[in-house]
């Protein structure tokens, strides 16, 4: 597969790009205001050598590293051949239901994101000395060659950046449209001055809130790199693992993930904990990017109301604040963060559906939802915590 002299490679482990040639295309996409930790090759390499992104998991890499005659890499790509639809965030149980209905096979797909975690950020990494247009023509061309030699349904590009995702309409990719909640940094001095950005009743819901938390007789810490002890990690893998289990029955990811997080991504990594005595009993993990805070994995041994709250959006508000960071990014989905100050952003994905009938199907149906998706972030926009006028 070839664009332009360059010649697109199918990587089976990241290291096969290596961390020199991914962090240099990394590092020319975005800059250092727009960095996104998930993106950098500790974090992505981390999550294949504990395991978590692997064939036996379902997450089979796939990376597309595009490279000249001298072997030189100036594109990569995250790409995974997915076993099931586990992890993605964007939701085509019903797509697979439907195809395979029919007596077609759905899986394996293609699937290109940041295993586990729906944050929006580049999936193309493009060093400066060549056309971002071609590159991307080039992934994209890729992506259906591999769809047509493995006979594969289809190919995913989630949570993708406008300038990407208007590109790959252009390639031919059908559009989907969603939305997440995040909150938006309006140069606030405090949280106090946060909070008189709200109507009454909002401000006065979130004061009892962080009342309610406080109320519990707990003491909160936070933990920013190398001060994140081993028996930190240990017990917040309990919070996640007892919190995990419960909500999607078997959590993603393993204890040796998270060390090889703390070795590898130092200062990038937030941890918010509260603790009864000396113990501690729940705890919000954050990554730090350049100008944004992305909360992405909590837990809990018991339940405390309002710690929720607490240490996933109250005290991230307040960090960001405190650091004059311009964003907050909790995660997907999530219309109670609307109360708390987070207000809807649209997210988009890209879709390549290998058969032609069924590929127009999809599109009808994307089109449809696209007006829904639309009404609903238009409503939800309304719904916004803060004062009128």
């Amino acid at each position: 597969m070839g664009e332009q002299g360059f010649h697109l490679h199918v990587c089976q482990k990241i290291s096969d790009i290596g961390q020199a040639d991914w962090d240099r295309c990394l590092g020319e996409t975005l800059s250092e205001r727009k960095h996104v930790p998930f993106l950098s090759y500790a974090f992505l390499s981390s999550l294949e050598d504990s395991g978590c992104a692997s064939e036996e998991t379902g997450w089979m890499p796939h990376h597309l590293a595009l490279r000249d005659e001298s072997g030189e890499t100036f594109a990569c790509m995250p790409l995974y051949l997915k076993s099931h639809s586990q992890g993605e965030y964007v939701f085509d149980y019903a797509w697979a239901d439907a195809f395979e209905r029919t007596g077609g096979h759905y899986y394996p797909k293609l699937q290109s994101s940041i295993p586990f975690t729906p944050v929006n950020a580049p999936k193309c990494l493009i060093r400066n000395t060549i056309d971002r247009q071609s590159a991307l023509a080039a992934f994209a061309s890729g992506i259906r060659q591999l769809c047509e030699r493995y006979h594969l349904s289809s190919a995913h590009l989630t949570f993708l950046p406008q300038a990407e995702k208007s590109l790959l309409d252009d390639q031919g990719f059908l559009m989907r449209q969603d939305r997440q909640f995040h909150w938006i940094n309006e140069d606030y001095e405090h949280f106090d001055e946060f909070l008189a950005s709200l109507s009454s009743r909002k401000r006065k819901n979130i004061k009892k809130e962080r009342k309610t938390a406080q109320s519990h007789g707990l003491s909160f810490a936070t933990k920013r790199g190398s001060d994140i002890s081993q028996s930190d990690w240990d017990a917040f893998f309990a919070f996640y693992m007892e919190t995990g289990s419960r909500k999607w029955g078997r959590p993603y990811l393993t204890r040796p993930f998270f060390s090889m997080l703390a070795e590898r991504m130092g200062d990038d990594l937030l941890l918010f904990l509260a603790l009864e005595g000396d113990r501690p009993v729940a705890g919000a993990l954050n990554f730090i990017g350049g100008d944004t805070l992305y909360g992405r994995y909590w837990g809990a041994l018991d339940h405390y109301p309002c710690l929720h709250f607490e240490l996933c959006y109250h005290q991230a508000i307040d960090w960001a604040i405190e650091h004059n960071l311009a964003c907050v990014e909790a995660g997907a989905q999530g219309e109670h963060k609307i109360a708390r100050g987070y207000v809807p952003q649209t997210t988009w994905s890209c879709h390549w559906i290998s058969h032609p009938a069924f590929r127009d199907v999809i599109a009808d149906y994307l089109k449809d939802e696209r007006n829904h998706a639309q009404a609903e972030l238009d409503f939800l926009t309304d719904m916004t915590p803060f004062k009128k006028g």
